[in-house]
């Protein structure tokens, strides 16, 4: 896939360096290419530096990992996204993109992308390495697009997680972000350290 990553922090530097390694065309889209601070990253395969334009325009998916009162400014530069996947990254956790609740909601309203909640829910240790001794984690995703969901759930699995768990349709949206606050507790505000991960089980 030729995939765009805007926001190149430890969430979006981790998947596009997983997404690489699996031979996905990255394409990091950044607001000014001379003070790129992610520099490492392109020393990954397949991985190059655009502007947001430029990534977006030759993509089919788009990862947004930034702060979520970015996405007004990010979309303007976007340009046209028909027949795009947008994975929303981000977590309305301190501040929302007013007047949305979540990225979600406003990719959703202001776009005619396909969308879908996904890589949200865990550290980015645990999306550079999804496995505990012999067991894959999960992975969590929730959206009212059947297409990006599709997406989501083939890149969740290049990723090395076991299984991308379907939260729901967009009104499960902001459960899955709580759902990530969940983790946020127990591992940072709790003090059990960013190594620890969740895995469904089923009977």
């Amino acid at each position: 896939m030729q995939i765009a990553i805007i926001g190149t922090g430890n969430v979006g530097g981790a998947l596009a360096t997983r997404w690489a390694e699996k031979g996905h065309n990255i394409r990091l889209g950044v607001q000014n290419e001379s003070n790129f601070k992610g520099q490492a990253l392109l020393n990954n395969p397949n991985t190059t530096l655009h502007t947001i334009a430029e990534a977006v325009r030759e993509a089919d998916v788009i990862l947004v990992a930034t702060p979520p009162t970015a996405i007004f400014d990010i979309m303007q530069q976007m340009g046209d996204l028909s027949e795009k996947v947008i994975i929303d990254a981000t977590n309305s956790v301190g501040k929302s993109p007013d007047p949305y609740k979540t990225v979600y909601h406003c990719l959703v309203d202001k776009t005619t992308a396909e969308v879908v909640k996904c890589f949200n829910s865990t550290g980015y240790e645990n999306m550079l390495n999804p496995v505990y001794g012999d067991t894959a984690i999960d992975m969590f995703m929730a959206g009212d697009s059947d297409k990006a969901k599709s997406v989501a759930r083939q890149l969740a699995s290049d990723c090395g997680f076991g299984a991308c768990i379907d939260f729901g349709r967009g009104d499960k949206v902001e459960l899955l972000e709580k759902f990530a606050l969940s983790w946020i507790n127990l591992a940072i505000m709790q003090g059990h350290g960013r190594n620890m991960a969740f895995k469904v089980l089923t009977r």
